[in-house]
């Protein structure tokens, strides 16, 4: 299986979806949390930073300040106290911004010392002006005693030695903030790689997870697949045994038949002949010595006579003996005329007298026409009947078609065992059977049976696909008889045990 399968395969996994989210986020959490970590560092680093330089330039502008009140002292230059001046406003400035800055980083011994430093400017600051109105006021000598006091240089000292410590502390802090701002990114590395690493080994494990199913169902497959081919074959092989019993069935009935139409024949009919020919040698007694008893005895005659005639129809009914004697086309020309007659109902017959069957396939197309006409005699309500048989191909096509009612095959009650009986009927012939049918459309059977071999080869014939092993209904089919939407058995749903 390809990589692609594989994706495909987990993407429909309904686990899939949200562990892949889960994992996302996760690593969205890691990276998101890397960067604002290393974001407030690198601000405090910035706030320190500044705040260093603020120092520094504090220091300068002392130092300026101081430089500006000497050479004003020396040469008593206006211009040397503008530095004087402007240092001594931009250092208070300096120190407020210097003190918010280590309020801000939460630096509470760098405020302390700040707090120091500010009051060494303040004192040097304060000693600077004292020294100026001293020698303004024309009174240098206390100006010079005041400056060697060395009062100034220790609060310069001073000065010196706090900005020092606060310089190192600042670089303590920038150094350890640093630090952490590449701990952060480490950490933020480790975190961003160890979660590919998880990411890739889930996904290995879903991979060979997938691939495990993926066996197993191709596995559970095979397994259907060769159980159904068994059943297939078992399904075949059940068929088979089916077929061939429904066609001994079959065989044995009509041969059942044929044995009780002989010996209604033999035995009935012998006996019913002998006692018409007592009658008929006690008729010119009667008639002679007793005439009153010759209305009984004519009685007797008919009797006799319908019941020789039972006798035949029965027989007919059982084994029709033209179909042995006569053949397929007159059996059936006589089936259909004494049908006609029985029904009132016109039926039209075209028969091809150049179809050969084999006798159990003429038996098989006799037993479908008798059993169609039958049908639509019980539930068609026709007026026209249409009874053909033709060659097509190799094969001898028959057709039994009505203009009645019609029916619905696909709602047929489970105890339509006429059609059930036809179906078997043919197809233990190698046949087919079609039914068309629809409500108000009348009904058609067509059934095709192979012909009779006669020991010669014939070509090989395109095989026509006929669509019933289930008799589906076609509705609306246009009939193909000639009068009209044809079949046997309509008339809604049959009863059940009544044939179509």
């Amino acid at each position: 299986m390809s990589l692609k399968d594989t994706v495909t395969n987990l993407g429909r996994k309904t686990w899939a979806m949200p562990l892949g989210v889960f994992v996302a986020l996760l690593m969205i959490l890691i990276s998101e949390l890397a960067y604002f970590g290393a974001v407030s560092q690198m601000d405090r680093l910035d706030t320190l930073g500044r705040a260093r330089m603020e120092l520094l330039r504090l220091m300068a502008r002392v130092t300026d300040a101081e430089s500006g009140q000497r050479g004003y002292l020396i040469t008593r230059r206006p211009e040397y106290l503008d530095p004087y001046r402007f240092a001594a406003e931009d250092a208070s400035q300096g120190l407020n911004s210097l003190q918010r800055m280590y309020a801000q980083v939460g630096a509470e011994d760098a405020e302390r010392r700040s707090k120091e430093i500010a009051s060494a400017v303040s004192a040097k600051l304060s000693e600077l002006q004292e020294v100026l109105k001293l020698y303004e006021t024309g009174r240098e000598s206390a100006g010079r005693e005041l400056m060697m006091t060395d009062i100034g240089r220790d609060q310069m000292e001073q000065i010196r030695r706090r900005s020092a410590e606060l310089l190192t502390d600042e670089n303590r802090r920038i150094a350890l903030g640093t630090g952490q701002v590449y701990d952060t990114l480490m950490m933020s590395r480790i975190g961003v790689a160890g979660m590919t690493l998880l990411s890739l080994i889930v996904f290995v494990l879903f991979v060979r997870k997938s691939r495990a199913l993926d066996v197993q169902r191709a596995e559970q497959a095979q397994e259907v697949r060769a159980e159904r081919d068994r059943l297939e074959v078992e399904v075949s092989r059940r068929t088979a045994e089916l077929t061939q019993l429904a066609r001994h069935l079959q065989t044995a009935r009509e041969d059942e038949r044929a044995r009780l139409a002989r010996d209604l024949h033999d035995e009935l009919g012998a006996l019913l002949t002998a006692a018409k020919l007592d009658v008929a040698r006690l008729r010119p007694k009667l008639q002679a010595e007793a005439p009153d008893l010759m209305q009984r005895l004519n009685h007797l005659t008919e009797t006799l006579n319908s019941g020789i005639a039972l006798k035949r129809r029965i027989i007919e009914d059982l084994r029709p003996s033209t179909l042995d004697q006569l053949g397929l086309v007159p059996a059936l020309e006589i089936l259909c005329r004494e049908t006609s007659e029985r029904l009132g109902v016109a039926i039209t017959v075209a028969l091809d007298t150049d179809v050969d069957l084999a006798p159990s396939a003429q038996l098989t197309a006799f037993r479908l026409v008798q059993e169609a006409l039958t049908n639509t005699a019980k539930y068609a309500n026709a007026t026209e009947v249409t009874v053909s048989l033709k060659r097509e191909y190799a094969q001898a096509m028959v057709i039994v078609a009505d203009n009645g009612q019609g029916f619905d095959p696909a709602r047929l009650a489970l105890g339509s065992h006429g059609l059930l009986g036809m179906r078997f009927r043919v197809e233990a012939e190698r046949g087919q059977l079609r039914l068309r049918s629809a409500p108000g459309q009348g009904t058609e059977v067509c059934a095709w049976l192979p012909l009779k071999r006669d020991g010669r080869d014939e070509p090989d014939i395109p095989r026509i696909d006929f669509p019933l092993p289930g008799m589906a209904a076609m509705p609306g089919v246009p009939p193909t008889g000639p009068s009209g939407p044809t079949a046997a058995g309509e008339g809604g749903q049959p009863p059940s045990g009544g044939g179509v």
